[in-house]
């Protein structure tokens, strides 16, 4: 996973990483982001790979923070 960031998989991988940290079933994922994501060895089998969670967790707290800070910003704007 080093130096790997959220914006690097396509839309697709994206995607089949979030169905299956969701336990989603590979058969309804995109075969060849399910390939892709095999080569980089974010997925082996039907899981995400310890690489593949901390890019998902990763960028989950990215988004989170973001939403905080414009959340944040607006509230301050308004007193």
């Amino acid at each position: 996973m080093d130096g790997l960031s959220w914006d690097d998989p396509d839309a697709s991988e994206q995607r089949a990483i979030a169905m299956l940290a969701d336990g989603v079933s590979t058969d309804l994922c995109d075969r060849i982001a399910l390939l892709t994501l095999t080569r980089i060895g974010l997925i082996r089998g039907p899981s995400l790979t310890t690489s593949g969670e901390q890019l998902l967790s990763a960028a989950v707290r990215r988004a989170f923070a973001a939403r905080s800070v414009i959340a944040i910003t607006r509230r301050s704007d308004h007193v």
